[in-house]
């Protein structure tokens, strides 16, 4: 029996998972901007219009319990208790705890509609689900780049609910965004520099750090960044997050884009970094592969969570794997012609 949750009823708007971030200013307020990221101009989404509406008002928690092949359970979020909403989750503390998150770009339009999510010490979470569910809307709003008009965001007990990005930085957050996410003017070396701009007496330390893990950025460390091909783009963007030494390392798709071996350097780099004692929460498009990483998951649909488990329990769950990892196997295909 998997031990998976289905936290249904989600009803929002969608959002683009590219990236607002600029280049140059990595911790630009995206809320900030006039541009917003709903997908193709079609903010709304009704549920009935959805061609899985079986998703929505509990039916799929409560064909799935009556299944018997997995505990999931149906319903509301508002109806669920904190174990059922965050399956799998270990005991103690979270490091960084979202509690029913309210967000959008403009005042009156959510795109995130009370979705929950939990990091706890050593952990990897992965986040999925279609084009448009706010994943990257919630990546965004736990790094202060996205304004939560409700609800709350904990680190380490502490209320940080809209902190700045660079407040959030100082307290051991790091953000790579999808796109964008290095400065291609500037060496390695330089953009190393750019990471650590907060703490300049810990830059030798914490390169000799990231070069332990990305052995290739010092070889290359005067080489500039915009010479370098998209997969090494990450790695520098990934190592510049880190040079703060943060416990808690948000990725916003970081295998987008890539070619089939880049992305599986991709995950590896993913665990290398976890290994070394960052917690990490990564949102993906390839969804199978980030399952397979990750020690949990949630799956958001419409801005609220859908489901929610360990990453193995969700990929072999079988509504999972027919209303969601087939079609973003799909896109994610797409994508890549």
């Amino acid at each position: 029996m998997s031990d998976i949750a289905s936290v249904t009823d989600p009803a929002g708007l969608s959002d683009s998972p590219e990236s607002d971030i600029q280049t140059g200013n990595p911790v630009v307020s995206v809320s900030d901007s006039p541009e917003s990221d709903i997908h193709e101009g079609n903010p709304v989404v009704s549920v009935s219009d959805s061609p899985e509406s079986d998703i929505h008002e509990g039916n799929v928690g409560s064909q799935l319990s009556d299944s018997g092949e997995s505990d999931t359970q149906g319903g509301s979020a508002d109806g669920l208790t904190r174990a059922q909403i965050h399956v799998g989750e270990p005991e103690g503390e979270p490091l960084l705890d979202a509690v029913d998150l309210i967000a959008g770009y403009i005042p009156g339009v959510n795109i995130l509609n009370g979705a929950s999510l939990t990091l706890h010490e050593g952990e990897i979470v992965g986040i999925i689900g279609p084009n448009g569910a706010g994943k990257s809307t919630l990546l965004k709003s736990l790094f202060g780049l996205v304004h939560i008009h409700s609800g709350k965001l904990l680190l380490k007990g502490e209320d940080i609910t809209n902190l700045r990005a660079d407040k959030l930085v100082s307290r051991g957050v790091g953000f790579v965004p999808q796109t964008e996410n290095v400065f291609p003017s500037l060496t390695i070396a330089e953009n190393m520099h750019m990471g650590a701009f907060q703490a300049p007496k810990l830059f030798n330390e914490r390169f000799d750090y990231v070069c332990s893990i990305f052995p290739k950025l010092g070889q290359r460390k005067n080489q500039l960044a915009g010479q370098l091909s998209g997969g090494e783009r990450q790695m520098v963007a990934m190592a510049r997050a880190l040079m703060m030494k943060p416990s808690v390392l948000l990725l916003d798709e970081p295998s987008a884009g890539l070619s089939p071996m880049l992305q599986d350097e991709t995950f590896i780099r993913v665990r290398q970094v976890n290994k070394a004692g960052v917690s990490v929460v990564i949102v993906e498009q390839n969804a199978r592969r980030c399952l397979q990483i990750c020690d949990r998951g949630y799956v958001l649909d419409q801005g609220r969570n859908a489901y929610s488990g360990k990453g193995r329990d969700l990929m072999e769950d079988p509504k999972v794997v027919s209303l969601y990892l087939g079609n973003l196997e799909e896109e994610v295909e797409e994508e890549g012609r």
